[in-house]
């Protein structure tokens, strides 16, 4: 089993650091400078960055680790300069005796890809920026109905899944889940608990619970963006689309 750490970068990122057999994988470094310093701290080699998006914040450190790191690998997809290994569906990466496959989960951006990494205890899901605990990412340059599809995949995951966000965005996100799901008792629940920071990772049954963007399929929700919005969605695409809309405005 790896040690998986959050690596806090500028107001509220993780830069999420996975380690075993004194190496490491550094997910999304958008710093250098606070990776670097861990690495030195643990007495670490770093062989491994997987990048899920081009965001800056994502990727600011890359140059200077690479250059830390030579032998360092830099998976990520086509619209990565940095990157050294292509990373699109269906790759299978290989670290400490354990895999990782990519998933193209389009939606924040129309390029972001999402690490699974399986080990002895469960599936562990480096999301970026698509899923949040409690949210989910802006719509850039992908599409509000991608958005909806990737986070439909994750939803199939097992429950026991880990996921593993870019942010600290849970309070705020659960205050515009509380808006649309007042009643809701395990969201208040988990709004209490997020004054305790990090909130992640978090699981897929716990989300499943507290995010309104999983919850596209509950008449509480429905009936909620339809009243918010004056009218009633067509689908869960629709409450989708809507609920990203509201918050976009929360």
């Amino acid at each position: 089993m790896p040690k998986i750490t959050p690596i806090a970068a500028f107001n509220d990122n993780y830069i999420w650091l996975i380690e075993a057999n004194g190496r490491a994988v550094c997910v999304d470094p958008g710093d250098a400078e606070p990776v670097s310093a861990y690495l030195h701290q643990h007495n670490l080699q770093l062989a491994q960055i997987w990048i899920t998006h081009h965001h800056h914040d994502h990727t600011g450190g890359l140059a200077a680790l690479k250059a830390a790191y030579p032998d360092c690998i830099v998976y990520g997809n086509s619209d990565i300069a940095g990157a050294t290994v292509a990373a699109g569906e269906g790759v299978q990466i290989e670290f400490a005796g354990m895999h990782a496959g990519v998933w193209h989960t389009p939606g924040h951006t129309d390029q972001h890809i999402s690490y699974l990494l399986h080990t002895s205890s469960g599936l562990h899901v480096f999301c970026g920026d698509t899923l949040f605990s409690a949210g989910c990412g802006r719509v850039f340059t992908g599409t509000v109905e991608q958005l909806f599809a990737s986070l439909q995949r994750y939803n199939s995951l097992p429950q026991d899944t880990l996921f593993y966000p870019a942010h600290e965005y849970t309070a705020a996100n659960l205050r515009f889940a509380a808006h649309i799901e007042p009643d809701n008792t395990d969201i208040q629940t988990a709004l209490a608990q997020a004054a305790h920071t990090p909130t992640l990772p978090v699981t897929l049954a716990h989300e499943r619970r507290i995010n309104p963007f999983l919850r596209t399929a509950e008449a509480a929700v429905y009936r909620r963006v339809g009243g918010l919005t004056g009218r009633q969605p067509a689908d869960e695409t629709a409450v989708f689309a809507d609920l990203r809309m509201l918050k976009n405005h929360f």
